[in-house]
């Protein structure tokens, strides 16, 4: 519906991208704008499905599960832009399709699905345990917990450490460089769900590359 004037809108309204183009991006019923986020979410999910599907060695059904968990990235990355808030709806189920997909899978085994609920939501809840007790107020909400937990069901154990790590990483730049723009200093709020959709989707489409590289350099 329009979030203006609460109009149901039709179904040829709602078709992606080429709607909006056509009512150049306003609601047929009353006229208000449109917000551009609606476009860039789908022509973004429309890039990573033919990235997916397109991607050498990857079946189809392994595609179409990948592409459930790229979506529900997605999803994820812009209600905590927003909100800062990670809904249970989402991971919970996330993190059991997510394990239940592995005994269909030949690239993840269900023991690997496993250790990465366990090694992925492990992680974080030690580093956020570990920010409470030495700063007495909360840095990491359980939401971006359950988050790596359906990570590393869906991609493993070794997504879930690749992902924590890249996530951080990205994470800590951008946030000094804003905290250094806005002088919000230790007390601006940074929501980490994104990088964390970051790092998995880096994992989903380079992490094999990107870790050889490491590697090699380590060598």
């Amino acid at each position: 519906m329009c979030p203006r004037c609460k109009a149901a809108i039709a179904f040829y309204d709602n078709i992606p991208i080429l709607s909006y183009l056509w009512l150049r991006g306003r609601c047929r019923h009353c006229g208000a704008t449109i917000s551009s986020r609606y476009p860039v979410v789908e022509l973004a999910a429309g890039l990573f499905a033919v990235g997916l599907f397109s991607q050498e060695g990857l079946a189809f059904r392994e595609a179409l599960i990948l592409y459930v968990l790229v979506a529900t990235l997605l999803v994820v990355t812009f209600i905590d832009i927003d909100h800062q808030i990670i809904p249970d709806v989402i991971t919970y189920p996330g993190i059991v399709i997510g394990f239940l997909s592995s005994f269909v899978l030949e690239s993840i085994t269900y023991k690997e699905s496993l250790l990465g609920i366990v090694l992925g939501g492990g992680l974080l809840l030690l580093v956020a345990s570990g920010y409470y007790v030495v700063t007495k107020t909360e840095g990491m909400g359980g939401g971006d917990v359950k988050l790596l937990a359906m990570i590393g069901a869906f991609l493993g154990w070794k997504a879930a450490i690749f992902t924590i790590l890249v996530g951080s990483a990205i994470g800590t730049v951008l946030g000094i460089a804003m905290a250094i723009r806005t002088q919000g200093g230790r007390r601006l709020a940074v929501p980490f769900g994104p990088f964390l959709s970051l790092g998995a989707l880096l994992f989903i489409f380079q992490g094999q590359k990107m870790m050889a590289w490491y590697m090699g350099l380590m060598r």
